[in-house]
């Protein structure tokens, strides 16, 4: 319950903040931070996850009961109208009321080591619930940044297309003033047409890609369609390889395993303590008892309100000489004993039982087999995509400025008369292919450190931000 409202005030907060910092506006301005809030206090799977947790929190608090003494309260009340046994061999049998109080207190002394291997099970078996909750937290920490992410980069691709697409016009209009003084030919103004053509399709693409990038992320965060979105961060590049190099420092000297393998990890434990307490089916079990309480047997309807006392002044008047009567008190009544329990046949249900613990805790072990593959295979992955990123996140830090240059040197060329047309679109071509490799690279280089502390079970964190330019 404490999660679930903490994970309401999250998401509320996170509404309040944003709608307030919209200057009046329904706009609702989203940070990176407050996407991955939502969607760890959004997401039916975390949801699932929490449900799962109660339930086995429940369970392992029946499972420790089961060990501690139990104490119950017993009362009563009986009112005979008829009785045989009073009738037939003496009145004494025939008291027509009856109270009795009573508490007994048993305690379990041997049962095999069924009830220890049933609460270390239960708490393994809890145990292994958070882990799956921290595996399925930083999943859908990942893939919410990414797509946040992939929706800004979304963007920038298409600012891209549009200053790409601003250079055509502007080379167009630039050769319609050469082609009018007699600098250039009727070919290269319709050279310069075509090409600025060919970029509309592209641009066209960009901002289909953006509007779905947009909704895969409203999908994700479960965000009405109908509710304006601005996303306002953006990974500063600026300090970004300093603090993904100490992410993945971070990552490579945890302590604690991957989650996912805890959790299987965890599950085999369990099992295994399932399978001790099958085998305790086949031994005897031994408790104490104490029982202590009180009977009162009154004459009359009225309650008793007196402690029982048995004597000659209790009778009533005209009773033989020598007879003892009880004063319609309570009387106490203690019993204690050692009771021993062992089922010598149960028509095979206890060899069931065992047969079936022996298959689950067969099944976990093979389980937690696969997933060690799985996590060595994902860090591996993540490992090379990491290098992959780091590469080319390293060699396009310079290109797009080179590239800058060299298109500035191609269409001064033009502008003197010195190179050709070709040159200025191949150096214009070049010049959108490094913008577009740089910004995807500063997305991948991110995501892949982000994936590689997952992978190796580190908590993801968020990459350095910086509000996102208009």
């Amino acid at each position: 319950m404490k999660r679930r409202l903490l994970s309401l005030w999250v998401v509320g907060s996170v509404i309040a903040v944003s709608v307030a910092s919209g200057q009046g506006t329904d706009t609702l301005r989203l940070t990176l931070g407050e996407a991955v809030a939502r969607a760890l206090a959004m997401s039916d799977e975390v949801s699932l996850a929490l449900s799962q947790i109660s339930v086995l929190e429940a369970q392992f608090v029946q499972a420790r009961a089961a060990a501690l003494p139990g104490v119950t309260l017993r009362g009563g009340y009986t009112q005979v109208t008829k009785n045989a046994r009073a009738a037939i061999v003496s009145s004494l049998f025939g008291q027509s009321y009856t109270y009795t109080a009573s508490v007994n207190i048993s305690q379990p002394v041997f049962q095999g080591g069924r009830l220890l291997a049933s609460v270390r099970g239960a708490s393994d078996l809890l145990d292994a619930s958070r882990a799956t909750l921290a595996e399925t937290k930083a999943r859908l920490s990942v893939q919410a940044q990414r797509l946040y992410l992939s929706a800004v980069l979304a963007r920038q691709l298409e600012e891209i297309q549009v200053r790409n697409a601003e250079l055509a016009d502007q080379r167009v209009a630039q050769v319609e003033q050469l082609e009018k003084a007699g600098r250039a030919s009727r070919y290269d103004l319709l050279k310069a047409r075509v090409t600025r053509a060919n970029l509309e399709p592209g641009l066209l693409q960009a901002r289909s890609d953006r509007e779905i990038a947009q909704i895969e992320l409203r999908q994700f965060l479960n965000i009405p369609s109908d509710l304006p979105l601005l996303l306002v961060s953006e990974i500063d590049t600026t300090v970004l390889r300093s603090v993904v190099r100490q992410i993945v420092a971070d990552s490579g000297s945890a302590r604690w395993p991957r989650p996912l393998l805890r959790a299987a990890e965890l599950t085999l434990e369990a099992r295994r303590e399932a399978l001790r307490a099958a085998r305790a089916d086949f031994l005897p079990t031994i408790s104490v008892f104490f029982n202590t309480g009180y009977t009162a047997l009154p004459s009359t309807s009225r309650f008793p309100t007196v402690w029982g006392r048995t004597s000659a002044e209790a009778c009533p008047p005209g009773t033989p000489e020598g007879r003892v009567c009880q004063n319609n008190g309570w009387y106490p009544d203690r019993s204690y004993g050692l009771q021993l329990s062992w089922s010598l046949f149960d028509g095979l249900r206890a060899k069931g039982a065992l047969d079936l613990a022996r298959a689950n805790e067969r099944i976990a072990r093979l389980q937690l087999e696969q997933v060690r593959e799985q996590v060595v295979t994902e860090v591996a992955r993540a490992l090379s995509e990491f290098g992959r990123a780091e590469a080319t996140f390293e060699a396009r830090r310079q290109n797009v400025d080179e590239a800058e240059e060299a298109y500035r040197i191609a269409w001064l060329r033009f502008e003197r008369g010195l190179g050709t047309q070709l040159e200025v679109t191949d150096a214009q071509l070049a010049l959108f292919t490094a913008r577009v490799n740089a910004a995807r690279a500063v997305v991948d280089y991110y995501l892949a450190a982000a994936e590689l502390a997952r992978a190796r079970g580190q908590n993801v964190p968020l990459p350095p931000l910086r509000p996102l330019s208009r």
